[in-house]
């Protein structure tokens, strides 16, 4: 059985990629579920693939579901096209948007055809992440859970706009916070 390698880039940073192995039998909604999946994404928006070509033009439609939208041709549906009848050469590029209000982006280029499958890996498989992927909702921190336990340990958020008071003089004027007690003169 043939195992499809795409490389799925993230349009606004082609150093932000995700490798994902499936078979040739997959379908494109095994291919959006793995995407997401790659990505940390949820799952609650409309989505569609386009057959592209070495240009990244939009060509044939591949969707998640028929949209009230126009269309040139009437759109395949992920469940029901195997990924296989899709690839017209050997460097088949598909793009892909995911929730149509933010506007994700992302390219996908076939990188290899392997008839060896790895009888170890549960397909689709992300084989390889490269690059901080971004975040679907607010910011992601390069720092993580590390950064969110020394936020907690040193309460961050109750140290105000980060200014101290001052004396007239213009010096640090310590607070009962600071030392643990009133200050001695």
């Amino acid at each position: 059985m043939a195992i499809l390698r795409f490389r799925v880039y993230f349009e606004e940073d082609e150093s932000v990629y995700r490798d994902i192995a499936l078979r040739h039998t997959h379908t494109f909604l095994d291919l959006h579920q793995a995407i997401l999946k790659a990505y940390e994404f949820d799952s609650k928006h409309a989505a569609t693939f386009f057959r592209s070509n070495d240009q990244w033009q939009q060509g044939r439609e591949i969707s998640f579901e028929v949209y009230d939208k126009p269309y040139k041709a009437p759109p395949l549906l992920m469940a029901e096209t195997k990924i296989a009848s899709e690839i017209k050469s050997p460097n088949q590029r598909f793009m892909y948007q995911y929730d149509f209000v933010k506007g994700w982006n992302f390219l996908i280029e076939l990188i290899n055809v392997s008839n060896e499958e790895d009888p170890n890996k549960e397909y689709p498989s992300m084989v390889r992440a490269t690059g901080l992927a971004p975040s679907q909702y607010g910011t992601k921190s390069m720092l993580g859970e590390k950064f969110a336990d020394i936020e907690e340990k040193y309460d961050l958020l109750q140290a105000g706009d980060g200014f101290g008071e001052k004396d007239e003089e213009g010096e640090d004027v310590a607070s009962e916070d600071t030392f643990g007690g009133e200050e001695e003169e």
